[in-house]
């Protein structure tokens, strides 16, 4: 189960510095919404394995 909590976080974090560098770009907001949903999904998803409230 941790492995895949693990992963979860690291494409939540891989997503934000996704979002961040897209700001930082000038990129449609858009597409800065779209990841910075994804990342907060994959990282929400993992801390709630981590913690044993979802399966």
């Amino acid at each position: 189960m941790t492995g895949l909590s693990t992963i979860l976080i690291l494409v939540g974090l891989f997503l934000a510095g996704g979002v961040y560098s897209f700001s930082k770009q000038g990129m449609p907001k858009g597409v800065i919404v779209l990841l910075s949903i994804g990342s907060l999904m994959c990282l929400v998803a993992g801390v709630l394995r981590i913690q044993g409230l979802w399966d």
